[in-house]
């Protein structure tokens, strides 16, 4: 296996230190909530005494990028929550034309993820992609909604990760993390549309097809291609959502309207 954390040569620093695990946050190797090696283990990896470190991860934790949990353990902070603030957060989950306007923006830039995907995944990506794609089809034939819903968020995460740019890697995660969250409209309300989990399937699998096929116009496409249906979804189950509403609330006033009639006609008996 692979070691992500190495000696650290010239100075030996605390910077030298630091610096290496910052790269490992940014370029997404270092997941949010993810436990560092223990500090003894984590010193040897780096070749570095145990004070050097000790300064690193200090200086790390006081810049936000790490934290320290009640009964030990050193954490990856949640530096993606960040990425939109509390406030702006309540605002997107108040204003129904952010759900437009997140859906045409996800549009856009998981096309250009699925491109560089297609473009840039490594023999080990396309291997991370596959297990993906059969823990997702496994969902589905379970009829899981909720585990496929939650594949459905980490597949694209990983197409994200596939495309090796940092920037596009960290605009995805804020993304996703509204999905995750519940800022936005239930993913759930799609997968119980008529035929939606087995369109959302396709979709994904031609993604997985094109990208591991390193077709990358293709990829493009088809991701984009996905997110127009889950417009177009997202519309119609709040359409349906809003039906059911209106059906429920006329049959709640025609009984009520029915009682009263029946307790009228039993006051002029």
């Amino acid at each position: 296996m692979t070691e992500i954390f190495t000696p650290i040569d010239h100075a030996r620093t605390a910077d030298e230190a630091a610096q290496q695990i910052e790269s490992l946050i940014l370029e997404g190797v270092l997941r949010v909530g993810d436990r560092l090696p223990a500090e003894r283990e984590l010193s040897k990896r780096f070749d570095v005494s145990r004070p050097i470190l000790r300064d690193a991860l200090k200086s790390l934790e006081t810049r936000g990028l790490l934290m320290t949990r009640h009964g030990g353990g050193t954490y990856v902070a949640d530096v993606i929550g960040q990425v939109f603030s509390k406030p702006v957060m309540e605002l997107i989950a108040t204003h129904p034309k952010a759900s437009a306007d997140y859906l045409e923006y996800r549009r856009e830039i998981e096309g250009v993820a699925a491109e560089y995907a297609a473009r840039r995944a490594t023999r080990e990506d396309r291997a991370l992609l596959d297990e993906i794609v059969g823990r997702m089809q496994a969902a589905h034939e379970r009829g899981d909604f909720s585990e496929e819903a939650a594949i459905d968020v980490e597949f694209h995460n990983t197409i994200g990760e596939c495309a090796h740019n940092i920037i596009l890697l960290h605009s995805l995660r804020a993304c996703y993390r509204l999905l995750e969250d519940g800022v936005l409209l239930n993913r759930l309300m799609v997968f119980n549309l008529p035929g939606a989990r087995e369109q959302l399937l396709a979709q994904h699998l031609d993604i997985h097809r094109a990208v591991t096929a390193g077709d990358a116009q293709a990829a493009r496409r088809a991701a984009m291609d996905h997110i127009s249906y889950v417009e177009r979804a997202m519309v119609e189950a709040a359409r349906t959502g809003d039906w059911q509403r209106v059906s429920r609330l006329r049959l709640k006033q025609r009984a009520e309207t029915e009682s009263g009639r029946s307790r009228a006609a039993e006051g002029r008996d």
